[in-house]
């Protein structure tokens, strides 16, 4: 992923209250990233490089008072709520060191110190490859789920952008514009993570999806559900989330029925026509008593009636009988009001399709 979309999306992610990890090879400009959105954002900028430092150096050391031992804030701690705390070079840290900042992951806070409230948390990684001197394979799934992991991959663009802007020699621009193979050693970013969803995981994905627009769902989803559900989940919410977009409502189905939504349908594969009727069905389902006597004062249970049987007509045999099925059940299994509504939409069904074979097929 290239630097700006990371920057885009690291900053949604610490808006959400969840916590990036960039993983990218050393001088990608992971940190550089870190520094542009503290400075965007008007935000003090702490960078803690853990693996250089000692346990009591992250969670402040012990002193005593009166009759009771309690830790003293690290030097680093915030005072303030606009900053960015930065911990890098999480995968050359040692175990130890991890397990002290899992609390600040957890819970804001180490100790009895909270973090101001507005703090905002980042992460940094190298890739876990034979190009850096790692104590181990960071592979504890408990650690790792508090992260969305993004790949920060160079762009030679943006490279270019950036260099003139600090000043780099022209010659070493043209050269890279020349050569773009050599801006980076070549390698693509591996995390050799096997990150597996979790109810956790899905809750922490919704807080960032409910801070983006329509259009930035579209274009991020995958990427920020494959960096904390996996892969494999990711690329089945985003079928889901597609299909779900380009599917017609059950409310189009059965209020607004006209001749572009039936050539749309028509177009669908079965399982699309399926999961259309399987939508109506729970649209049923779930209707409340309110909007049954809205339907029934206005008469628009007779619509419903007459788009069913014009939708049944390009669905399979079961399909349709499906539909029909669940309206009878619907009718049996309530009392009062809804037994009424579904009993009355049925009346309705069985005038409009005038085939007594349907009906006792049922």
């Amino acid at each position: 992923m290239k630097p700006s979309d990371i920057k885009f999306l690291s900053k949604k992610i610490m808006e959400s209250g969840e916590i990036p990890l960039l993983w990218g090879h050393f001088g990608v400009g992971k940190t550089d990233i870190a520094r542009d959105i503290a400075k965007e954002t008007d935000r003090k900028l702490i960078i803690l490089v853990i693996s250089q430092m000692e346990p009591g150096d992250l969670i402040g050391l012990p002193s005593k008072s009166e009759d009771k031992t309690v830790f003293l804030k690290p030097d680093w701690w915030p005072e303030e709520d606009n900053t960015i705390i930065m911990i890098d070079e999480i995968n050359r840290a040692h175990r130890s060191i991890r397990n002290a900042i899992m609390q600040l992951l957890l819970d804001r806070r180490i100790h009895n110190h909270i973090l101001p409230e507005g703090t905002w948390i980042m992460a940094a990684a190298n890739p876990p490859d034979d190009d850096y001197d790692q104590v181990d394979l960071i592979t504890d799934p408990a650690f790792m789920s508090r992260f969305f992991h993004l790949s920060l991959n160079p762009e030679v663009n943006e490279w270019v952008n950036w260099a003139k802007k600090q000043d780099v020699s022209n010659e070493v621009i043209s050269f890279i514009k020349e050569y773009p193979e050599f801006i980076s050693n070549g390698k693509s970013v591996s995390f050799r993570l096997d990150l597996k969803p979790s109810p956790r995981s899905w809750y922490k994905l919704s807080r960032v999806l409910n801070n983006l627009s329509e259009l930035e769902v579209k274009e991020y989803a995958y990427i920020l559900a494959s960096g904390i559900v996996g892969p494999e989940a990711a690329r089945t919410f985003v079928n889901y989330l597609e299909e779900k977009s380009n599917l017609p409502t059950p409310e189009k189905i059965l209020f607004e029925l006209d001749d572009i939504v039936l050539n749309r349908v028509k177009s669908m594969n079965i399982d699309e026509k399926n999961s259309i009727v399987l939508r109506i069905n729970k649209y049923f389902e779930n209707l409340e008593e309110d909007e049954m006597i809205k339907i029934l004062d206005n008469a628009e249970h007779k619509l419903i009636a007459k788009n069913i049987k014009e939708f049944s007509q390009i669905l399979s045999k079961d399909s349709a009988y499906s539909i029909l099925r669940n309206i009878d059940h619907f009718a049996n299994k309530n009392k009062g009001l809804k037994k009424a509504f579904f009993e009355k939409l049925f009346e309705e069904l069985a005038i409009v399709l005038d085939n007594v074979n349907w009906l006792e097929e049922i």
